[in-house]
């Protein structure tokens, strides 16, 4: 791979925290190398709760990454970051700009006026824009979806403002920037990243809708004329169904191994006999269907929220996330929706080498990395400097207390020291000073 260079990135779910590092020239992108840890409790909605957990957890996720082969002597000093969560969606915005006169050509700072106008809009102060994405453009009366060069007496545009809670960006800068010293190269909204690698432009011009079932949170993001005209967030996942099934008596744990083996969204027909270690498989059916048919109209809705019906999205519907991993939701969802549907899979253009991953599981995080790597051309790890030796036979010279244990080349957070360390350090202090009083006293 010719001009090769690598990025690195991460997404922190209710679920677990997955980072990546990608091999890429700017149009193939090769992911060399992965690691994961699950985070309940950590994460919830989208949104860190315990900063402090989360970043013990980032940063022994990328210690396992650089001592991977694939990596290993490089470092990652710079980490591209998925942003998505509940409160996260989509606001529609209208701009317009007046030209000089009606022989005025578009150019390319016109249309930036336009995107910088939609993003100083006036929205909620409960909320921020995190990014901007146009849907149509107009040069006088004439819609167009390519404006640069038109003629006209005025140019304006549509525009989808993604806006959430601040909160959702400050935790992550927080944990990520603050505790584990690691440099945020940009904050990415992932479903937007999911739908550039995993929506075709066929699908987009069509009309479809993606879906993202994840653990606490469901994002829908609907296409139409090659362009996102609708984003949503809603609060329910496949952990809804789980804690549904600890109404049984049992554990979560459990309740979460049930779902997944023995759970399926559409109830069979007729009744069963069946237990698995006490637990009626009636009554497992019936809580796991009526969540689930829940959650399948719910995103269904979505539709008509957008101000569309199922026959304007004839591209159908993309599957991802673990909620989809549930016997029959798919088949669910497409039913409830009267819309075909498709798993997402990664492109041709995306390869995985790293042989202890799945695709499903990089699904949201390669998305991110993808968008990077075809949109940017940012580095994210460097080589260190190679430590110079003694030549064989010279001796060192320097006192043994001189010499300095090497440190990672991180701008890692120090760790404060612990009461033990602080009060050994006072009985050191103590025992110094007495000893320099027994000296003047001799």
């Amino acid at each position: 791979m010719e001009n090769e260079r690598y990025v690195a990135a991460i997404e922190i779910s209710s679920s677990k925290i997955i980072a990546a590092v990608g091999r890429t020239d700017g149009v193939q992108l090769d992911i060399i190398a992965s690691e994961q840890i699950e985070g309940p409790e950590t994460v919830r909605f989208g949104i860190i709760q315990n900063a402090e957990e989360a970043a013990t957890r980032i940063l022994s996720i990328m210690d396992r990454l650089e001592t991977r082969p694939e990596i290993s002597p490089r470092k990652i000093n710079r980490v591209f970051v998925s942003i998505g969560g509940r409160s996260m969606r989509s606001l529609t915005r209208e701009t317009n700009l007046p030209l000089p006169d009606e022989a005025s050509e578009v150019t390319a700072d016109d249309l930036n006026a336009l995107t910088a106008q939609a993003r100083e809009s006036a929205i909620d102060a409960s909320l921020k824009i995190i990014d901007v994405q146009p849907r149509s453009w107009r040069v006088g009366n004439v819609t167009t979806q390519n404006p640069k060069g038109m003629i006209g007496p005025s140019v304006g545009a549509t525009f989808d403002l993604i806006v959430c809670r601040p909160v959702l960006e400050q935790n992550l800068v927080r944990t990520i920037s603050g505790k584990t010293g690691l440099e945020i190269a940009s904050m990415v909204v992932g479903p937007l990243a999911a739908g550039h690698m995993l929506v075709t432009p066929e699908e987009k011009r069509l009309g479809c809708m993606l879906v993202d079932i994840g653990a606490e949170t469901t994002t829908v993001v609907i296409f139409k004329n090659g362009h996102m005209s609708y984003f949503a967030t809603l609060p329910l996942g496949g952990r809804n169904i789980t804690l549904d099934l600890t109404s049984l008596k049992i554990l979560e744990e459990r309740a979460d191994e049930i779902k997944r083996v023995s759970g399926n969204a559409i109830a069979p027909e007729g009744k069963t006999n069946l237990t698995i270690d006490g637990v009626k498989m009636t009554d497992v059916n019936n809580l796991v269907s009526a969540r689930a048919e829940e959650i399948a109209a719910n995103i269904c809705e979505q539709i008509h929220y957008a101000d569309l019906e199922p026959d304007d999205l004839p591209g159908g519907i993309i599957a991802m996330g673990g909620g989809f991993r549930l016997k029959g939701m798919a088949e669910l969802v497409s039913r409830t929706c009267n819309l075909n549907i498709r798993t997402a899979h990664l492109p041709e253009a995306v390869k995985i080498e790293d042989a202890r991953a799945t695709e499903q599981d990089l699904l949201g995080v390669g998305s991110v990395l993808y968008t990077v790597a075809t949109r940017t051309d940012t580095e994210c790890l460097e080589t260190p400097e190679p430590t110079e030796l003694p030549e064989t036979g010279e001796a060192n010279t320097a006192d043994e207390d001189d010499w300095v244990a090497p440190q990672r080349e991180k701008n890692r957070r120090h760790k404060a020291p612990s009461r033990w360390s602080k009060l050994l350090k006072r009985v050191q202090d103590a025992i110094t000073y007495n000893d320099e009083e027994d000296d003047g006293e001799q």
